[in-house]
């Protein structure tokens, strides 16, 4: 049970190759989840690619709706790196982060959204 008041981050209910489903959000392949809800991940947004990886700009909405962690996957095979620039942006925060391979992110992140306000962001192939 959440007792801190925020909004729970949705479940995600399956992780396999190209497929990720989440709990009232559907089937996708990669998504964007924080405390209240969460969407596709849509890297042309933010230009996003597997090296420099994940930016400052793919984790602004998750801290912009209430994340206190942050969990950033590195894709099935490891492949999507992660800006050591976005890395210092959290830490400036105070926010924790975990970055971990696709499925392994998955399972942190599920257990954290049954006890805080977690964010994450999940690619589903490389």
């Amino acid at each position: 049970m959440i007792h801190s008041g925020h909004p729970r981050s949705p479940r995600i209910i399956s992780i396999s190759w190209g497929h990720i489903e989440v709990a009232g959000l559907g089937i996708g392949k990669d998504f964007k989840l924080y405390p209240g809800g969460g969407r596709a991940w849509d890297w042309s947004e933010t230009g996003t690619r597997h090296i420099p990886g994940v930016q400052v700009a793919d984790v602004g909405e998750l801290l912009d709706n209430g994340a206190t962690e942050i969990v950033l996957s590195l894709g099935m095979d490891r492949q999507l790196h992660v800006d050591p620039a976005t890395l210092q942006h959290l830490a400036d925060r105070s926010i924790e982060v975990h970055v971990l391979e696709t499925r392994e992110a998955v399972k942190v992140y599920n257990e954290l959204a049954e006890e805080c306000a977690v964010g994450g962001l999940f690619h589903s192939t490389c």
